[in-house]
């Protein structure tokens, strides 16, 4: 394969600030995705089987004790919407909610599947730790995003079922 070389530190740099600029342009992309392109789980973000609804993510990753400490940016773009909080407590503001989980998850899907492009001018140990550098630093946020959007989505069919009762 042919690899571009440049000096260590150049490589250093670039590298940093390619993760940045994968990280801010995935980012941008998913920010500007319709609403209709997020309005249901496509191949890629739909439930899989281990994940038992949601439950696998709190049982086996003990989510609820650490999701709230990583960073939140979804409100970095202009008209985003942080998933902090919930949007609203009505059904709008959740099925808001999930759409954004979609969003964030598309954007780490996204920033992670660029890693391989590290092989383009690294050497092939420093691209494998870049490219596990975004794994480990993707995963947990796809995790969140997954698990917040299956026990709203459950919220969501309570509340629904409810409905049809009154």
């Amino acid at each position: 394969m042919l690899r571009l070389v440049m000096p260590q530190t150049l490589t250093v740099v670039v590298d940093v600030v390619a993760w940045g600029v994968f990280h801010a342009a995935t980012g941008y992309a998913a920010h500007r995705l319709g609403d209709e392109r997020l309005a249901r789980d496509g191949w890629a973000l739909r439930p899989r089987r281990f994940e038992d609804g949601g439950r696998w993510y709190r049982r086996r990753l003990r989510i609820h004790r650490w999701k709230d400490r990583v960073p939140e940016a979804g409100a970095l773009f202009q008209g985003g919407v942080s998933k902090r909080e919930l949007p609203a407590h009505d059904v709008d503001g959740l099925v808001l909610f999930v759409r954004e989980t979609r969003r964030a998850e598309l954007a780490h899907w996204w920033a992670m599947w660029c890693g391989p492009l590290f092989l383009l001018w690294n050497p092939p140990l420093a691209a494998g730790l870049l490219v596990g550098y975004g794994v480990v630093v993707n995963l947990p946020f796809i995790a969140i995003q997954r698990h917040n959007r299956f026990r709203t989505q459950s919220l969501i069919e309570r509340l629904a079922r409810r409905g049809d009762e009154a």
